[in-house]
Parts: structure tokens; C-alpha cells; sequence
């Protein structure tokens, strides 16, 4: 899941397949999925061309598919 519009960014675990992501951007024109996509790359320590939205590009439920 992901909030956007915060004071504070982060990635908190949920369970062993969600998280939750917390971006300061808005979400417009792609900035908050390309803060998601940054953050959650420092997260896991890959590539940012390693983390790709697989569904819900225009939702806060993001399927997100990280290649190691």
C-alpha cells in the first residue's frame, strides 16, 4: 500500500509479502511511483531498474515485483 503526501518517507513490513511505502511526493504524473520505486530499491539494497510496478500504477494497491 502506498501514502503519499507524507512528512517522512519509509517502508514498513506488514507480512512477508506486503508493505507499506510512505513517499512525500503527490501523485501526479508518475512522481509518487517513481519515489516508491526508489525508496523500496534502498529498502531491498537493488537497482531502481530492478523494482517494477506490475499493476495498479494509478492506485494505492501497487503489485510490485522486485528482481534480484
Amino acid at each position: 500500500k502506498v501514502k503519499t503526501g507524507a512528512k517522512a518517507e519509509g517502508v514498513e513490513k506488514i507480512d512477508e509479502n506486503h508493505f507499506e511505502v510512505v513517499v512525500k511526493e503527490s501523485p501526479e504524473k508518475g512522481r509518487a511511483n517513481a519515489a516508491v520505486k526508489e525508496l523500496l530499491a534502498k529498502h531491498f539494497k537493488v537497482a531502481k531498474s530492478m523494482v517494477e510496478i506490475k499493476a495498479g500504477h494509478t492506485a494505492k494497491q501497487k503489485i510490485i515485483k522486485i528482481n534480484y
